[in-house]
């Protein structure tokens, strides 16, 4: 019987794992950081014992097989980032969250007391981890666009020697197309909510990351073409690392 259940365990956590999208590790100077992508803007960082959620979203099944986290990263009020239902789901006892102001107003009173507001510019040190806010915002800048400036945060972490870039909901901004010396970069495109795939290959090929991942790619119209970004980028720049993943076969 015991031998039996301990199957059926097994035969869980395979069938979880196997849902995942493909996930990469990368080399820094302090071992290796595990990329998982995980749903449209969700995704999980494994560095130096420590894990790391960007915008949890659509409950704790997100994350089956996947450490409690330690860090947790929101960049905007939209449900597809900050999610409170999961966020209450999830077991927070041991993170730390790093949230815009925005988000912070939202939040009840128990979550609030775990979080720490970063605005636009500024940088903190969380967990060894040097935390940079970027903006994230529409273009052209409106009082009534769905995203604006000031509002939300993209994120540049600097983790063991790496700069990792999550953009969050954004155009191809000018903050974003003047970074330098970004090793790994997650670009959203989807429209009406962001920016369409030439807008984001033309940006990506402004700052060349030395990898990037196109995520947050489901659109009012179903799912932008990523194959179509891979193309624009590596017809232009060969050196960049396009790294297409499937953000939406997890259910």
């Amino acid at each position: 019987m015991k031998i039996r259940l301990t199957l059926l365990l097994l035969t869980i956590c395979v069938a979880s794992w196997a849902q995942l999208p493909a996930a990469d590790d990368i080399k820094t100077s302090k071992g290796p950081l595990k990329i998982q992508p995980l749903n449209h803007a969700t995704l999980a960082l494994t560095w130096n014992g420590k894990t790391i959620y960007a915008d949890p979203y659509e409950g704790a099944k997100t994350f089956e097989g996947i450490a409690a986290p330690d860090l947790i990263l929101i960049t905007d009020i939209h449900g597809d980032h900050f999610d409170p239902a999961t966020l209450e789901a999830l077991d927070l006892s041991h993170a730390i969250l790093v949230v815009p102001q925005a988000v912070a107003d939202k939040m009840s009173d128990k979550i609030k007391s775990k979080a720490v507001v970063i605005g636009n510019g500024q940088t903190i040190s969380k967990l060894d981890i040097s935390i940079t806010a970027i903006p994230m915002y529409n273009l052209p800048e409106a009082a009534d666009s769905k995203h604006t400036k000031g509002r939300g945060n993209g994120y540049v972490l600097k983790i063991g020697g790496k700069a990792v870039y999550i953009s969050g909901d954004t155009a191809g901004i000018p903050e974003m197309r003047s970074l330098k010396n970004i090793d790994i970069a997650f670009v959203c495109m989807n429209l009406p909510y962001t920016m369409d795939v030439p807008e984001a290959a033309s940006a990506v090929l402004d700052f060349k990351p030395k990898i990037v991942y196109p995520y947050h790619y489901r659109g009012a119209n179903g799912l932008s073409d990523t194959e179509a970004f891979k193309k624009l980028v590596n017809d232009s720049n060969k050196s960049i690392d396009v790294r297409l993943r499937n953000w939406y076969s997890k259910k």
